[in-house]
């Protein structure tokens, strides 16, 4: 529910602060006083459009902060949490316009003004001529029907019926699609895979294949650069690292005897000649294997140059052709089996469909049920407000023949006659304020079980009535508030009187400024308002004494 409204600057208001309780709120004053100026800062908060015209004269810019309760509104709650704008159960919605333009902020974060419209659709609907009321949106509307029908587990059992089928649907599409162009594919693949099949690539073979070009390809200089080597090594004719290596040590162990200090380096000379002898053996060795063989080297070029042209073809690394062979044979293999598959799939989607019609269908019965009895109720509803011969009906438009949508196989619409004779129109249309705020109002308290939204409020409501009847107005505003927030301008003392929270807008001209004031009315307070509405030059003690008895009467 609304808690506070704080207005700065904004039209003739200079600042204002004010507190808001639950229950009927009415607000009055004088014609022309500026009661309609709080709900223009209400509906800018809620996203309206921004004119700077609305900065009080001689002011920058002009600020309107609202705030919310939440606790009870899980749409708000839930939103909040999904934007990322959760504040423990408070919402406050800041919004400023200046010379430099508008901005807004939720819960102290900058948002967009369409975020303020989404989030305030589910915070307050305004019953006027506003642009955010939202019995006046056809989504508002089935949502409504559905409520008071009570429809919400089947709208959620058609809603996953109808996705099972989509998601069947879209995959049927895609392999009807790839079953289309099917015959070029599989030639691409069969020959694909057959190019890799003969291929027939190891694992990690050409990291193989590359060592041994390399290998292969530069024969000649390790055959000569070993030769050279052994040849230093051993095979020297004057005299071999090998037989300087053995000299030395031969020596130096003659000389032990005369100094120990010499044995670590005769046992480390007698270590290099191991290892040395050593790495002559396998020198040796890796000579005489060593082959000069063009054939071969020319063998592991062809089988390189098959690789890698693969490899650019498919626009991999070479390595990858291994892991590549089975996702080609995967994917042949599938399209080849496409037919089987697009038949069973077509099973699957009818039997999907059957359900989903199923459970439409059933919808779509308790839809036109909901929609007979909430047309009888508005329309009686209407009656009683002023608005004889008036009608509404709720109307039932079925989708295309075979087309299904997540909300079931109709869309509802409000429709209403304001006068007798006249043909039902949509709600939309209906061109009197005053009429809309009395059909939304002959709406909301048959579907009040059924709220969607916490605040209400209404504009104009008594517009053209009197007497009975806007006591019959004030009763209903008042049946409504038993469980919502109810905030009503009205202009009738018969109205007034049933409010629980009376609020007096009162307009005062200081020094040629024009100033609009808002303050809460306590009982004797209330009362000489009322009488002031009642009428005359002249307030007697006949008038306060009727308007005592209003309030008393209006409290029993």
């Amino acid at each position: 529910m609304l808690n506070h409204i704080h207005i700065w600057n904004f039209a003739i208001v200079e600042k204002l602060d004010l507190a808001l309780d639950d229950g009927l709120t009415v607000l009055t004053g004088e014609t022309g006083a500026g009661k309609s100026i709080l709900l223009n800062a209400l509906g800018l908060a809620l996203g309206d459009r921004a004119d700077t015209d609305v900065v009080r004269h001689g002011a920058d810019k002009a600020e309107v902060s609202v705030s919310f309760d939440t606790r009870d509104n899980p749409a708000a709650e839930n939103w909040l949490r999904e934007h990322e704008l959760d504040s423990s159960n408070e919402c406050i919605i800041r919004r400023t316009i200046g010379t430099s333009g508008s901005k807004a902020f939720i819960n102290g974060k900058p948002s967009p003004i369409s975020m303020l419209r989404e989030l305030g659709e589910m915070l307050v609907d305004l019953h006027g001529q506003h642009e955010h009321q939202s019995l006046l949106k056809k989504s508002s509307q089935a949502e409504l029907l559905d409520a008071f029908a009570g429809n919400t587990t089947l709208l959620q059992q058609v809603a996953t019926a109808y996705k099972q089928w989509k998601q069947l649907q879209d995959e049927f599409q895609r392999l009807s699609q790839a079953s289309s162009d099917r015959d070029a594919q599989l030639e691409l693949l069969r020959y694909q895979v057959q190019e890799l099949e003969n291929l027939s690539l190891a694992e990690n073979e050409s990291e193989q294949l590359e060592e041994e070009h390399k290998r292969l390809a530069n024969a000649n200089q390790l055959l000569t650069t070993s030769e050279t080597a052994m040849q230093r090594l051993q095979d020297n004719e004057e005299l071999s690292i090998s037989q300087v290596l053995s000299r030395c040590l031969v020596d130096l162990q003659g000389l032990q005897s005369v100094d120990s200090n010499l044995s670590s380096v005769t046992e480390m000379l007698d270590s290099a000649s191991i290892q040395l002898t050593e790495a002559i053996g396998e020198l040796r060795h890796y000579i005489n294997n060593l082959e000069l063989d063009p054939g071969r080297l020319e063998l592991v070029e062809q089988r390189l140059n098959e690789i890698h042209t693969l490899s650019r073809k498919h626009h991999v690394k070479a390595d990858e052709l291994v892991t590549l062979l089975p996702q080609l044979q995967s994917q042949l293999a599938e399209l080849e089996e496409a037919d089987i598959r697009l038949e069973n799939m077509e099973q699957n989607i009818a039997a999907a469909a059957d359900e989903y019609l199923k459970l439409a269908n059933k919808l779509s019965q308790a839809r036109q049920k909901a929609a007979n009895e909430l047309s009888k109720q508005v329309t009686a509803t209407m009656q009683e407000l002023s608005m004889n011969g008036g009608q509404f009906q709720v109307q039932l438009d079925s989708l295309a023949e075979g087309e299904f949508s997540s909300q079931g196989l109709e869309r509802a619409e409000f429709l209403v006659s304001a006068n007798p004779g006249q043909p039902v129109k949509p709600l939309h249309k209906v061109a009197s304020g005053g009429e809309i705020s009395r059909i939304s109002l002959a709406i909301q308290v048959c579907t009040t079980k059924s709220a969607i939204i916490p605040t209400l409020v209404f504009d104009e409501v008594d517009v053209g009535i009197g007497g009975r009847v806007a006591e019959i107005v004030g009763q209903k505003l008042r049946a409504l508030a038993n469980n919502r927030q109810v905030i009503c301008v009205t202009h009738l003392p018969q109205v007034a009187a049933l409010g629980q929270n009376h609020l007096q807008v009162s307009k005062q001209v200081d020094r040629d400024l024009t100033i609009t004031q808002i303050q809460p009315l306590q009982t004797e307070q209330r009362v000489d308002e009322l009488a002031r509405m009642l009428g005359g030059l002249e307030i007697t003690e006949q008038t306060l004494s009727h308007a005592r008895e209003m309030i008393e009467r209006a409290e029993a």
